[in-house]
Order: C-alpha cells, then structure tokens, then sequence
C-alpha cells in the first residue's frame, strides 16, 4: 500500500475560518457518495466502537449541508463506529464543499490514512481523473504522487473482475496484479490464476512464467534470453517496473530491439506519457 501523502489537507484546501464544532444527530447523516474505500471491516468497526464508548470521540467528522441533511466529507468509519455504540449524535464540523472537493478531500483522507487496496486506490484515481477533467501527470502534482505510481494503479482496472477481488481479498498482491497483466492469451489466465493460488506463487515466481507463456520463440531465441548479459538485464527490469508492463531487450550483432507491450489504445497512452512523448 502506498504511504501518505506528502501535501496535508490543509495544503488543498486552506481554512480561512475558525473551525466551529457541531453536535448533528446520526439520522441527518449519509455516508460521502464519493467515498473510495468499499471496505469496512466489522471487527475494525467494533473495536472502535469500544473506544468510543470509553474515551469518545477525540476527532470530530466533516460533514456538508445537504438537502435531506448532512453528507459526510472525512470521518465514515467513525460515523459507522458512533452508530455502532448507538449514539444519538456526533461531534461535526460543518463546511461548504462543492462535488469536486468532496471526492479529492475523501481520497486525500483516505490516502494518507493508507485504507485503501490497490484496487480502490486506482477505482478512486480514475474517477477524479475524469471528474475533474485532468491527465495522470496533472493529477500525480496535485496530489503529490509520481505519474507512474498513478498509471499502475489504474492499470490494476484492466485485470478480470475475480482477480480485481483476489487483491482486494489480499489474496494476491498488486504485483501479481501487475505481472497477470502481462499475459498475452487470456485463455490462459484461469489456470494460471489458480494455480498462484494453490501454489502461492511469488511475484517473481509468476512473472517468469507468464514469460514463458508468452514466449512462441525458437529455442535458440530463448537461450540468447537466458544469456542476457547482467547490465541488460538490469535495465530490462528498470523499464518493466517504470512502465508497468512486459518488456523485452533483444540484443543484436548490429543493432539490439526493445518490445513493449500494451493492452489498449488508453494502456499505449498511459506508456507515452511515462515516457514523455508528447503528441505533435
């Protein structure tokens, strides 16, 4: 999972006014239409609930005015916590937040609360990439992420609906995501997703056999791979990681090759922009 944020709240949106705190009953309140995080665990829940009832609540939630009350901006897992311990109200502050704010101010918290998976994480870039009408390099400066970090979120959306939930599950790693990506017959990725599970496959593990899957060459071809002298295969490695995809160097007497692959016209996109080629 990603580390926080670099950039605070505060750092987008700046409070000009004295926070002032409200008691808003629980029944006025929904959850943030924009939350990113789909998951709430009911023993995280619980435990907070505990705590709650002990100590109370030490942060106060952010809620917005809304037409059938308030809508909550950061603090869902304390609503949901506060409904547990069967309080009649919460603490609040109250702000005024148009739709834009509310969705990058529920990822941002998010975020740098490190409570999203993998698949949440790129859902919630996605949905502010289009919401908001930017590009994955506007988007990587506002909110303090490398653009390649961004796209290979993104990318995870691309996988089969049962393995977007493997590693929501946990059961797989955004890595395995990753590598899975890079088979080229998706006729096969059925066995092959069963048997990383059964095997429990590593990251690396998978990645050479998706290769060796993918690879329809001469045996001659694949020895010449083997043989990859340790600096090309350094660098082959380099741009595997930095591009999110399968990439091969292919050395030559005269000349050597690079191989690239995407998935889509968006995955080619996302690959030129990485690499900084700029539309004419």
């Amino acid at each position: 999972m990603a580390k926080g944020l670099g950039k605070g709240l505060q750092a987008f949106f700046p409070d000009e006014k004295q926070n002032q705190i409200e008691q808003v009953a629980l029944k006025q309140i929904r959850p943030n239409p924009y939350q990113p995080r789909k998951t709430f665990t009911e023993e995280a829940i619980s435990e907070l609930a505990h705590s709650i009832q002990t100590h109370g609540i030490l942060q106060p939630i952010t809620v917005r005015k809304s037409i059938k009350g308030y809508e909550i901006v950061v603090g869902e897992r304390r609503f949901r916590a506060a409904q547990h311990a069967k309080l009649d109200s919460i603490p609040a502050i109250v702000k005024e937040y148009n739709e834009d704010e509310m969705m990058e101010l529920a990822l941002i918290e998010n975020l740098q609360r490190e409570d999203l998976n993998p698949i949440e994480e790129g859902t919630a870039y996605q949905k502010l990439m289009s919401h908001l009408d930017v590009t994955q390099e506007q988007l990587a400066k506002r909110l303090g992420k490398s653009r390649p970090h961004i796209a290979n979120h993104i990318r995870l959306l691309q996988l089969p609906t049962v393995v977007q939930q493997f590693i929501s599950d946990g059961k797989l790693s955004m890595g395995h995501g990753r590598a899975l990506l890079g088979l080229s017959d998706k006729n096969k990725l059925s066995s092959l997703l069963e048997k990383v599970l059964h095997d429990k496959l590593s990251v690396r593990e998978l990645e050479l056999l998706v290769q060796q899957l993918n690879d329809r060459v001469s045996r001659e071809t694949k020895r010449r791979k083997i043989n990859l002298s340790p600096f090309l295969k350094e660098r082959q490695d380099i741009l595997r990681t930095t591009l999110g995809t399968s990439v091969a160097i292919k050395p030559g007497k005269k000349k050597g090759k690079i191989e690239i692959d995407y998935f889509s016209e968006d995955d080619l996109e996302r690959i030129l922009q990485i690499l900084s080629v700029e539309e004419k």
